[in-house]
């Protein structure tokens, strides 16, 4: 495993580091409240960073991610290139792939993604790969800013074999849903709204560790930013005439938030590198959600404890890695969800591997 960058990956991170950095302030991210932020959205575009993907692969995605996470910038660049332009590059149709990918690519288009797969959905087929959709799904990450919904469905009477589908946000219904974070989601509400499909059975398996991996690479991010701040308030506090950070339990409680991060960010650099090359990465997405999660919120309230009375602050900065940090950790799922799904395809493979028959 090698998991230097490419020199196009780190043209890739290091414009995204600028950009976000130069536009996702403190001060712009309080005046942005709640919603998206049109201009850095814009900016992104004009870069070219969406784009970029399609060369720098899942690993180039993952690097950026952390510089977005960072700051907190309140983008879809994750929803929208693992929902939109990874899943339709991967398993769109040729003619799907002309239609749908220079929006995504240059940010006129915006993905969100219903996932994971939920029952409910009912799908009344049609001819030519498409069908209509019913049902709802509670909560959809970036609904309000979507032009498009990847919407995940559930196999018929329990089957692991799910569909995606893709629909125009403008057919749907979207009643807003304020989260831990501003993520601007909403409620998706279909009703009889006409759809394609995506790929075929092996599309959702794809995908879903692809986001797995990408929103991992975003918490490694989020974690990064608020051990920074922390690390940075500790040397500059001072208590009885020392820095905060010359104390030993301020120090251990860093090093391991640390630790913490730097599991993060290499199991998502692994599940990444593994999708680039062409091999298995379920498990390892897994594996990287997991540590995501699990970590994720340990590094996101060491960072707020190590601010003391400040973090209590609603408004300090530190507030908003912790609110996107415990949002992410609700996103990819529990740590007991994860390692359950996990044993799973462990036991599945070592079945096949022994000649058995798979799970």
């Amino acid at each position: 495993m090698d998991f230097t960058p490419t020199p196009e990956q780190e043209a890739a991170r290091d414009l995204a580091a600028r950009i976000f950095g130069d536009l996702s302030t403190p001060e712009r991210l309080a005046g942005l409240g709640g919603g998206t932020d049109g201009e850095l959205w814009k900016e992104l575009g004009v870069a070219g960073l969406a784009g970029a993907v399609e060369e720098t692969g899942l690993l180039g995605l993952v690097l950026m991610l952390e510089e977005q996470g960072r700051t907190t910038a309140q983008v879809p660049f994750a929803a929208s290139c693992v929902y939109g332009l990874l899943a339709v590059a991967a398993h769109g149709t040729d003619e799907q792939r002309e239609r749908l990918l220079p929006g995504l690519r240059d940010g006129s288009a915006v993905a969100a993604g219903a996932f994971p797969a939920r029952g409910g959905i009912v799908v009344d087929p049609l001819q030519g790969g498409r069908a209509r959709l019913s049902g709802a799904v509670p909560w959809v990450p970036w609904l309000r800013d979507a032009t498009h919904v990847l919407v995940a469905v559930r196999g018929e009477s329990g089957s692991s074999v799910h569909s995606l589908w893709t629909v125009r946000a403008e057919d749907a219904g979207c009643e807003p849903v304020e989260l831990t974070a501003p993520w601007s989601a909403g409620r998706l509400v279909l009703d009889g709204v006409e759809a394609e499909r995506i790929g075929g059975p092996e599309a959702y398996a794809d995908v879903l560790a692809a986001a797995r991996t990408a929103f991992a690479g975003l918490q490694a991010g989020v974690c990064a930013g608020s051990l920074a701040r922390a690390v940075a308030y500790t040397n500059e506090r001072e208590q009885f005439g020392r820095p905060l950070a010359a104390k030993q339990g301020v120090q251990l409680r860093a090093a391991e938030a640390y630790m913490d991060s730097e599991a993060i960010r290499v199991t998502a650099y692994e599940a990444a590198w593994r999708r680039d090359a062409g091999l298995d990465y379920e498990s390892h997405a897994l594996t990287a959600a997991w540590w995501a999660s699990e970590a994720g919120k340990r590094v996101v309230h060491t960072g707020q404890h190590l601010h003391g009375g400040m973090g209590a602050d609603l408004d300090h900065p530190v507030h908003r890695h912790f609110l996107w940090g415990r949002q992410l950790d609700g996103y990819l799922g529990s740590g007991a969800e994860l390692l359950e799904e996990l044993g799973e395809v462990i036991a599945s493979g070592a079945g096949a591997a022994d000649g058995g028959e798979a799970a």
